[in-house]
């Protein structure tokens, strides 16, 4: 676990919070991160420049009240004016300049935190909360007000190191009239300061203790609003339940957050005796020292202009938090990145890219291979050895809960196994790198996921990183049976597959069940050589069923097929059938030799056989697209 003291621990140096904070400034690109610092810096010398062109002009005005006033003083008005002049043109250039550089700097932190999640190549870690929390703490896209994206503490860093300009200059002009105003204001200020830095960070770091509360609000907001939760909300009549849920979760979170702005604001006195009584005492000395004469009337003009720089150089502004609350998003991100990091070495492609075929499919070996899910205690897989003959059509059966979805995440490399290997010709598929693996590997899961894109991106993106083969999207709609769907698509192809969309319609489970098995047969008709498929025609019927499993089976010998199917009946056709129970390979044959042998797969086939012939049909449905 990912403990706060890390984070602590990590901004006490304040070097190296500057640095975390700066080096983002290196995406806003070197032109305009130019134009930017050089906006600051002159806007920052702004207030002494106009304390001392006030301060000149007021003694220019008293050095000649006769005549010539106006000649005299009109070169110190023109400095003036051209002060207050550069100070709204800067003002109004920084805005957007500022605007575009946070822009270029938030995007490149999101797609860096997106690179890093999808690098990532097992989802162990991803599926801890851990790391969940660190994803949602680096993603730079605020959902309330207690957040800031890098931008916000980036730049507000910057604004913060030009204010130190403002503040040499402030105190250069008080020196040059009333040293003693120097320390009497700069070390309350720094005091003040100091002070408010701590209360953001206590700020911050209640906000930080409720974010676990945040992420499940959120979830429930989410499963209020998606069209697919939203039918049971309405169906069962508990979205008064979700909301009220909604809102303990909401106000776990900023109740202790609302109790700590209220005392912060109790004691703003305090800050206001701090700071503001040294600046009082200041305006009375020097104002009663020009009404005796001791200083001039310039003097007076330019130590109240440049006493208030100084004090609002010191003072706490937004960029504070900002500071403060992106310091966490980057500590986050830089967590996230130890957390995942280390999973991606080795990750590197494998020489033999897809469009280069293999001569024929490898075999793939399990070799006493046992895995347990993180954070259970349950052995799912024990001792499991298994080969994956090249161009076999293998089954695996087994009741639920046998660790078969297990078997197929440890072949993807989705995991990794607690024991054991799993081989391709001989070579851990660890050392192939898990890119370079999967670019031989096409999979159909059994919680596949529908995405909301035009029928061909969805079956395309077997195979993403190359053009679309459009003699690949018709053959493999052809063997899945997809075909026939297109057939009653409006836009064929071109129909977006979600009603949500301009001209889309919604697909049934088992019209969905056979574009997605299209999408991996796309990735096979462009170069994967091993085809895994979990429970791939569950919502079919069952002569559908047999229709796309004989398709399937022409594919083997050019590739591998790795099947998993709880239809006894449509997998004895398969080269091989093996029976996963308990975690292992205990039963191995043709349907023939299991019905033979007598034991546990003749027992859930004779089941199956009498439900079959009584009439039941255990597809999920079979509706037409709407």
């Amino acid at each position: 676990m990912f403990e706060s003291k890390r984070f602590d621990g990590a901004i006490r140096s304040r070097a190296s919070r500057i640095a975390l904070l700066l080096r983002p400034l290196r995406d806003a690109r070197p032109p305009l991160l130019a134009a930017l610092v050089g906006l600051l810096v002159v806007q920052a010398a702004l207030p002494a420049a106009t304390a001392l062109a006030t301060a000149v002009l007021v003694a220019r005005v008293q050095g000649h009240p006769g005549a010539d006033l106006f000649d005299a003083a009109l070169v110190p008005l023109a400095v003036f004016g051209a002060v207050l002049l550069l100070g709204h043109v800067i003002e109004a250039l920084t805005a957007p300049l500022g605007q575009l550089a946070a822009l270029r700097i938030d995007g490149a932190h999101r797609a860096r935190v997106l690179r890093l999640t999808t690098a990532s190549p097992t989802i162990e870690a991803l599926e801890t909360p851990e790391v969940q929390q660190l994803i949602r703490r680096a993603r730079a896209q605020p959902a309330n007000w207690t957040e800031r994206t890098p931008a916000d503490g980036a730049l507000g860093r910057l604004r913060r190191l030009a204010s130190l300009l403002g503040l040499a200059g402030a105190c250069a002009v008080l020196a040059q009239y009333v040293w003693w105003a120097v320390p009497a204001l700069l070390v309350p200020g720094a005091v003040n300061q100091y002070l408010r830095n701590r209360q953001a960070d206590v700020f911050t770091t209640v906000w930080r203790k409720g974010i676990p509360h945040g992420m499940r609000a959120e979830a429930w907001q989410d499963a209020l609003t998606a069209v697919g939760p939203s039918m049971e909300v309405r169906v069962f009549g508990f979205g008064d339940w979700m909301v009220e849920r909604i809102q303990r979760h909401v106000r776990a979170m900023f109740d202790p957050v609302w109790e700590l702005s209220r005392r912060l604001l109790r004691n703003e006195w305090s800050q206001f005796v701090l700071v503001g009584v040294p600046l009082v005492v200041v305006y009375l000395a020097v104002t009663r020292d020009a009404a005796r004469g001791v200083v001039g009337i310039s003097a007076l003009t330019a130590v109240l202009t440049a006493s208030w720089s100084l004090v609002q150089s010191l003072g706490y502004s937004e960029d504070v938090r900002n500071i403060r609350a992106a310091t966490e998003g980057m500590l986050a991100y830089r967590a996230l990145r130890e957390a995942l990091g280390p999973q991606a070495v080795g990750a590197v492609a494998l020489p033999v890219p897809r469009t280069e075929r293999r001569t024929a499919p490898p075999l793939v070996a399990f070799e006493d291979v046992s895995f347990a899910y993180p954070g259970t205690g349950r052995t799912v897989l024990d001792g499991l050895s298994l080969e994956i003959r090249p161009g076999e059509l293998l089954a695996v059966v087994g009741l639920n809960g046998a660790g078969k979805s297990t078997m197929i995440k440890l072949l993807s490399g989705l995991y990794r196994p607690t024991r054991g290997r799993i081989t391709a010709d001989g070579i851990d598929i660890a050392e192939l790198g898990a890119a370079g693996w999967r670019e031989h590997v096409s999979v159909v899961f059994q919680d596949f996921v529908k995405y909301q894109l035009s029928a061909a991106d969805n079956v395309a993106l077997g195979h993403a990183t190359v053009p679309v083969d459009r003699v690949a999207l018709d053959a493999a709609a052809k063997d899945s049976g997809f075909d026939a769907v297109l057939e009653r698509l409006p836009d064929g192809w071109d129909t977006p597959l979600a009603r949500t969309r301009t001209g889309g319609v919604d697909l049934s489970g088992g019209q969905w069940q056979q574009a997605v098995l299209a999408r991996a047969l796309y990735a096979v008709h462009t170069g994967a050589d091993l085809l895994v498929l979990d429970e791939p025609t569950a919502h079919l019927d069952v002569r559908t069923e047999f229709d796309v499993f004989h398709r399937l089976a022409e594919h083997r010998g050019g590739a591998s097929v790795v099947l998993i199917s709880h239809r006894l009946s449509t997998v004895r056709q398969a080269d091989r059938i093996v029976l996963l129970d308990g975690g292992r390979i205990t039963e191995s044959g043709t349907h023939d030799e299991l019905m033979a042998l007598g034991g546990r797969y003749a027992g859930l086939f004779a089941i199956q056989a009498e439900r079959f012939r009584l009439g039941y049909d255990d597809r999920t449905d079979e509706s037409e697209p709407s």
